[in-house]
């Protein structure tokens, strides 16, 4: 857990930052990747030598190929050009196959969701390869339920507010659930696109921030699992991706950036003395290109 020093709410509460990008691919999605690939295992749905295909926006994709390749599956993902060429090229170096779907000017949308899935569907059908189907697969909750301990015993149970955006939902169902567990008054914000504000009532639009916003109300979402939902933008998301590089020394995604848009507002409702906890999903090495860096 690392604490903001100079990016703070004006009245003085702290915010706390989750730091994932520490995990062997430098993102939160090792944990949700082998949760998903041992439970199959364990209970035959994926057999020694066996096939897996998923659709991802990169970071679920790249987990799923360090694991694949450390237990000895092959791995068949379907991704798409609006994802950062980093993630994608990092699937190819671990041995995963991937299938391009094309989007519509580097956008993510709705369509281009809805058509990696209907992809990775028909691979599992055409071969007979396991689907994790990040979507709908609950068992990636344990291992956010194991991440909420964690945060629980880092900050010692000071904990007043919980932020973190929404792709699939399954991070924070599963870390509203098990920080409630200990304290139930912990207030839980979702963040999504304020370009595709589906979950808040919004129509669904393109926006540019990886791994978030599906364009439709995702299967592991329900209205109960946060109190607030915070839209942020693709451009206030990237200038806060780049202000916490510059002055916090945190090189992070664009929904890290979002996250602690949302913090800082909730931080800020919360007021002096509350703790808001967010996630610093992935590193931003994973974004060099998109940030013009190359």
């Amino acid at each position: 857990m690392v604490g903001l020093r100079k990016i703070l709410p004006g009245n003085g509460a702290r915010i706390l930052l989750k730091v994932e990008s520490d995990n062997p691919t430098g993102s939160m999605k090792d944990r949700m990747a082998l949760a998903m690939i041992e439970a199959a295992a364990k209970d035959g749905r994926l057999k020694p030598g066996g096939s897996v295909v998923e659709y991802t926006g990169g970071s679920t994709g790249v987990s799923l190929a360090l694991v694949c390749a450390v237990k000895g599956y092959s791995l068949h993902i379907v991704s798409s050009d609006a994802f950062s060429k980093e993630k994608l090229d990092h699937m190819r170096i671990l041995g995963a196959k991937v299938q391009i779907i094309p989007s519509e000017g580097g956008g993510m949308t709705e369509k281009l969701t809805r058509d990696m899935i209907a992809a990775a569907a028909v691979i599992s059908k055409t071969t007979g390869a396991f689907w994790t189907d990040q979507m709908k697969n609950t068992d990636q909750l344990a291992a956010y339920h194991e991440m909420a301990e964690e945060i629980w015993r880092q900050t010692e149970g000071q904990v007043d507010g919980f932020v973190q955006s929404v792709g699939t939902a399954a991070s924070i169902r599963g870390l509203g659930e098990g920080l409630r567990l200990w304290k139930p008054s912990v207030k839980v914000v979702a963040v999504e696109p304020a370009e595709s504000a589906v979950l808040s009532g919004g129509k669904p639009g393109s926006h540019k921030m990886d791994g978030i916003g599906a364009g439709f109300v995702v299967p592991m979402w329900s209205a109960g699992l946060a109190d607030g939902i915070a839209r942020v933008s693709t451009e206030e998301a990237t200038e806060m991706q780049l202000r916490l590089a510059r002055e916090e020394g945190l090189f992070a995604g664009t929904s890290t950036g979002a996250n602690v848009i949302a913090a800082l507002r909730l931080a800020e409702e919360l007021g002096s003395g509350a703790t808001v906890v967010t996630v610093m999903c992935d590193t931003g090495m994973k974004y060099l290109k998109s940030l013009g860096a190359g």
